[in-house]
């Protein structure tokens, strides 16, 4: 009898993991669709973001986080070109995509980023309260688009106090 309740709750254990990764690698992201995700970025001057003609946009996202967004894009205007119109955004820090989506490699990413070999820009600030859209840029052509908490969602989503400078948060429900 031990030997017929242990194997259940092994099997059961193994069965959960199973699940558990599953919906975390593969469940809930959906592929975007490119006229969805078009390739945006954030002028110098005031002004909304423009597209940037980006192509061969493959993207990712999943309902359930907002920095779940992941895209990987082709551009035919160099970093240096696009640096001199739109913002720079110095404190980007590419997350990691599910290892399927292997166009996305977050650790190759920051590695050009920190050599200065790809440059990151503000797409859209705050496309979802306390989160802003990344782009990074490598001198190949090679685009990378990724959600990350900004400053005001870093401090609000740790449940401070709304910094100054920061826009209020949206009412919950």
């Amino acid at each position: 009898m031990g030997k017929i309740l242990a194997a259940f709750i092994v099997v059961t254990a193994l069965v959960a993991g199973a699940g558990m990764y599953y919906l975390q690698v593969y469940a809930f992201y959906e592929d975007v669709s490119a006229r969805e995700a078009v390739i945006r970025l954030t002028p110098r001057a005031a002004g909304a973001p423009e597209a940037i003609g980006a192509r061969d946009i493959s993207a990712i996202d999943a309902d359930s986080s907002p920095i779940r967004f992941r895209a990987c894009f082709r551009s035919d205007v160099p970093p240096e070109v696009l640096a001199e119109n739109f913002r720079a955004y110095p404190d980007a820090e590419p997350l990691t995509a599910p290892g399927w989506f292997d166009c996305f490699d977050a650790e190759e990413i920051g590695t050009a980023l920190e050599s200065g070999a790809a440059l990151a820009f503000l797409g859209t600030s705050d496309i979802t309260y306390g989160i802003d859209r990344v782009i990074a840029v490598l001198p190949d052509g090679r685009g990378f688009a990724w959600h990350q908490i900004n400053s005001c969602g870093e401090v609000v989503f740790d449940g401070q106090p709304v910094p100054d400078g920061c826009p209020p948060p949206p009412e919950s429900d």
